[in-house]
């Protein structure tokens, strides 16, 4: 039983870590990344679908990404939709691809864009404590109903915290990690 609880609330936590990961990913660095149109989706027959089920996505240079539609009619909904994005990228369109140059970043841009990061990150411990005091709230509650004693509740208690601490000290290095490749020229 205790196992249970402690296993449902690794996995929370993993998705939280992994949810700060996707919005890390998402930001713009001014390298050129296949991830920065990860949430772009474009009308294809009806649909609206990621580009990458819709066209191969790479990166030709450090600041230049190629799309390439697998369907040359979809080209033109593919650019109106990175244009509708708010990525703030201008795609040039060669008639078989799509040529996405990525603007340096600003002194400014830079700092703004590591303070959104904070945010993500201190989102994603919130998250992760909030798991722990579910977590020990669950506990607390099964030793009531006699399901296991009260030194078992604490040992699982301290199995939690020590989650806590892993998982929010695994979201700092990931902020840090984020913030170098932000501040770099």
């Amino acid at each position: 039983m205790i196992n249970k609880i402690l296993k449902e609330t690794e996995d929370k936590m993993k998705k939280s870590v992994e949810f700060v990961r996707q919005e890390f990913a998402k930001i713009r660095t001014g390298k050129a990344t296949t991830a920065l149109l990860d949430g772009v989706k474009a009308e294809y027959y009806g649909s609206l679908l990621p580009l990458n089920q819709i066209a191969s996505i790479s990166v030709s240079d450090v600041h230049t990404l190629v799309v390439q539609p697998w369907d040359k009619s979809a080209l033109q909904t593919i650019e109106k939709a990175i244009l509708q994005s708010d990525l703030g990228l201008n795609p040039v369109n060669d008639g078989n691809i799509l040529r996405i140059p990525i603007p340096p970043l600003t002194e400014e841009r830079r700092k703004e864009l590591v303070k959104l990061c904070k945010r993500f990150a201190e989102d994603g411990r919130i998250a992760i404590r909030n798991i722990r005091r579910d977590s020990i709230e669950h506990l607390r509650k099964m030793e009531k109903e006699e399901h296991f004693s009260e030194d078992d509740r604490k040992r699982a208690e301290g199995e939690v915290q020590k989650l806590t601490d892993k998982y929010i000290k695994l979201i700092d290095e990931i902020l840090e990690h984020k913030e170098k490749e932000i501040m770099e020229i």
